[in-house]
């Protein structure tokens, strides 16, 4: 998909909205338990409820990988279900070097047609080069997250005051560009979203925190937003486990709508 594809689908929905398909098999109503495959299952019919407001879907690789054999299988079948005009993220924070990078890209992009994949930059460019030799398919590099102890190196500053995601964000840019590269920043360090975009004012960003984590969608956009939106938030567990029961794909659907709406009133504000 391509970043002009992407940004209509944004248009047409008035909506950036990633929906994390964070499936733990010990959060999915119990109902489900007894199902061939409780995680196909579950992810189904969360699709199918919130693909009318989602711009992307962002499996968690951790979640099918801890299933075994049966979990990668479990994860394709999830991703064929998931339209050909919505985005696609694999989110496996891949990093290591060489013909291993190279083998990781062709498993995602080649072997599984996933949009994007997430990829750790500690290693540096021998570690991310090999994901962007793709045609239409993209690299997110992980530069500001919102996990607790990002502080333990993402922000240690250089002898010139530069914070290392800092550096992160300007060396990335040799190695590739708006049409192939995002960033994951995470949405409960808000205010340094402004700071990011002042590094990266033409690439998109994608943003995990809002919902459970507690980070604000407003700040987000505000700080966040360009000319083409340039934003794709995510949020996991407060859409996919808005409900155990039954009704768990209805309430899905709900929060989902909510988080749409909100999202509409801001791109009419900045875009428009």
């Amino acid at each position: 998909m391509t970043k002009a594809e992407l940004f209509s689908e944004i248009q047409k929905k008035s909506s950036f909205l990633c929906v994390g398909l964070d499936a733990d098999i010990e959060k999915i109503p119990n109902h489900l338990k007894t199902e061939k495959d409780p995680i196909y299952t579950f992810c189904k019919e969360i699709i199918e409820q919130t693909s009318d407001f989602a711009v992307a879907y962002k499996p968690n690789i951790a979640f099918f990988e801890a299933l075994g054999p049966h979990g990668w299988e479990t994860l394709q079948k999830i991703n064929e279900l998931i339209p050909e005009n919505i985005f696609t993220i694999a989110d496996a924070k891949r990093g290591d070097i060489g013909n291993t990078s190279k083998l990781y890209a062709r498993a995602f992009f080649e072997k599984m047609d996933f949009d994007s994949v997430t990829v750790a930059p500690y290693m540096g460019v021998d570690s991310v080069k090999p994901f962007l030799e793709f045609e239409n398919k993209w690299v997110i590099l992980l530069a500001l997250t919102s996990n607790s102890g990002s502080v333990d190196f993402q922000l240690i500053k250089d002898g010139e005051g530069k914070p290392l995601y800092k550096s992160v964000l300007e060396k990335s840019q040799n190695w590739g560009n708006p049409e192939n590269m995002m960033y994951v920043v995470g949405a409960t360090r808000g205010e340094l979203i402004g700071e990011v975009r002042k590094v990266v004012p033409d690439h998109f960003l994608l943003v995990p925190g809002v919902g459970a984590q507690g980070g604000s969608l407003t700040d987000v956009a505000r700080f966040g937003m360009n000319s083409t939106c340039g934003l794709l938030v995510n949020s996991s567990r407060g859409i996919i486990y808005a409900s155990d029961g039954k009704d768990f794909g209805q309430a899905a659907r709900k929060e989902a709508f909510k988080l749409q709406q909100e999202m509409e009133e801001l791109l009419d504000r900045y875009l428009k």
